[in-house]
């Protein structure tokens, strides 16, 4: 008969204290690495700066019908509240209060590293055959530009072998459902054997069930190794792209929460990206050119030190917002309309329920 030795080979994993003299990773796997430093970023080239404002830099105005309607379909999409107010509420006035808003983002890939494992499978180790790649050398694609994505790669010669640490290298662990018996107390008799005095037909006076969750065996494949009784532990290199976003949005005074703008879009002026920008300081703006390179400063800043900016991307919008005064049983309320989709805010709606007296 084959010897189990035959069947598993010996684990080759380096002692405890040799996991971070991988050369390369010394100081960078044990508990899990942070963020890796990447190499030396080139320095920002200054594109053409935005002219003077053209001509069409302006939204029109929004009409009555236009509010009214996106009024009635805010109302109509909350379906506890009373329609009255939106259908039967008149406008006053209506006073733009359209803004600017300045976004950047920053597309960035991190690298961190930590010790992993998975059920061997017959991987060979090769564990110090050759020089493991550096963090930052290995070959990782990155997915579309200002898309968030992240990727796990085995680092290559970092592989070896070791015995399952959760089931000593049984394969097998405990069930936790019957104790490791096989067999549970019938549900029907509590294991008794009998119920109201009478032989119980559930599990022919036996009082056991069968436990189905290890078809009766007592244990089931460990978890960690899948039965196979060793691991195959490796140096997993991580590999995340994140697009960082933030936005500015210049002071309007109109009362809208400024929050309530992100989920909008607006008439786009300014546009243009690169792998490290240049502040927009001629835009004719000040507040977005302020905006513009307190962020680009704050972002280089603050990603280069821990990622590598693969991109940058700034944008300059301007966004629709108006405030529209109507009144409803002879008092006075207000709504906001704002983004190109017509989008509207109204805290204060005066009928959140549909019991109101129409």
């Amino acid at each position: 008969m084959m010897n189990s030795a035959a069947v598993y080979p010996p684990p080759s994993a380096p002692p405890a204290d040799m996991f971070g003299t991988v050369p390369g990773y010394e100081g960078t796997v044990a508990g899990g690495g942070g963020c890796l430093p990447p190499p030396m970023p080139m320095e920002p080239v200054a594109p053409p700066q935005p002219g003077p404002a053209p001509e069409d830099w302006s939204v029109p105005s929004l009409s009555e019908d236009v509010a009214h309607e996106a009024f009635k379909s805010f109302a109509s999409s909350n379906c506890c509240w009373s329609k009255s107010p939106a259908n039967d509420g008149v406008i006053t006035s209506m006073e733009p209060f359209n803004t600017y808003r300045y976004r950047l983002e920053t597309f960035t890939e991190s690298r961190s590293t930590e010790w992993a494992h998975k059920p061997h499978e017959g991987e060979p180790a090769d564990f110090y055959t050759q020089t493991a790649p550096r963090p930052w050398e290995i070959q990782a694609t990155a997915p579309s530009l200002f898309t968030n994505h992240t990727e796990e790669i085995r680092v290559p010669y970092t592989s070896s072998i070791k015995e399952c640490h959760t089931c000593h290298a049984s394969g097998t662990m405990q069930c936790v459902e019957c104790h490791g018996n096989g067999f549970k107390p019938c549900w029907a008799c509590d294991g008794s054997g009998t119920k109201s005095g009478v032989n119980c037909s559930s599990c022919d006076s036996t009082g056991k069930d069968s436990c189905t969750e290890c078809n009766s065996r007592g244990s089931k494949d460990c978890e960690t190794c899948e039965g196979k009784r060793q691991l195959l532990t490796y140096i997993q290199l991580k590999v995340e792209w994140t697009d960082n976003v933030e936005d500015h949005v210049v002071q309007q005074n109109s009362g809208i929460n400024v929050d309530d703008l992100r989920s909008v879009t607006g008439k786009e002026l300014f546009k243009n990206n690169q792998y490290l920008l240049y502040p927009l300081l001629g835009f004719p703006n000040p507040a977005i050119a302020e905006a513009s390179e307190r962020l680009i400063k704050d972002h280089q800043s603050k990603y280069a030190q821990t990622s590598r900016i693969l991109q940058q991307r700034q944008k300059v919008e301007l966004i629709p917002i108006t405030k529209v005064n109507y009144k409803w049983k002879g008092d006075s309320h207000v709504y906001y309309v704002y983004g190109n989709e017509n989008q509207v805010s109204a805290d204060n709606y005066p009928a959140t329920c549909c019991c109101v007296i129409q």
